[in-house]
């Protein structure tokens, strides 16, 4: 089995809602496994800034779906659940990027890991350290702790949820 690391964002309606599905439907996908789903955090966008606020989640998963294969999973759940790419970096329902894939580092035409940003995005790091601080970045080989140190900045802890099952099935009563 592969490992993997996913994050995911959203800053249109119901943001919660959306990465919830979002969770629901990878942990769903043939071939996937969710292991461990971070707390939620808001961050203040980044690049285009014009922009409700962004809940972010980072996701570890086991599969035996190669790179691309995972793109092609992550791009039909974006799909399913109304991406659309009108803007660079713009408002969207939900975003998932690969940020890791084992300790693998490959470049294609549509797909790179790690991704080229995860090292200058605290609103990836902070959820990525809670999940697992001991990882690091294959290229460099620093601690993705270090990284995540100078970027706190701007990324806020907004819910925490005991296990996969609990993110998916929350309900705000």
């Amino acid at each position: 089995m592969n490992r993997a690391y996913i994050s995911l964002g959203s800053n249109i309606g119901n943001r919660l809602h959306f990465l919830q599905q979002a969770v629901f439907l990878l942990q769903g996908a043939k071939d996937v496994k969710v292991r461990q789903v971070s707390s939620v955090y808001e961050t203040d966008p980044v690049g285009y800034v014009d922009q409700d606020a962004f809940l972010n989640i980072v996701v570890e998963l086991e599969t035996s779906l190669t790179p691309h294969e995972l793109l092609q999973t992550c791009n039909e759940i974006e799909a399913e659940l109304g991406r659309t790419r009108e803007i660079h970096w713009g408002p969207r329902t939900v975003d998932l990027d690969i940020l890791l894939y084992n300790e693998e580092s490959m470049k294609t035409e549509n797909l790179i890991i790690p991704h080229p940003r995860m090292t200058e995005r605290g609103f990836v790091l902070i959820p990525l350290v809670e999940i697992n601080p001991d990882l690091r970045e294959p290229i460099t080989n620093r601690s993705i702790m270090e990284f995540a140190h100078a970027l706190k900045e701007g990324v806020h802890l907004w819910q925490t949820f005991n296990g996969v099952d609990a993110f998916i099935h929350f309900t705000d009563r």
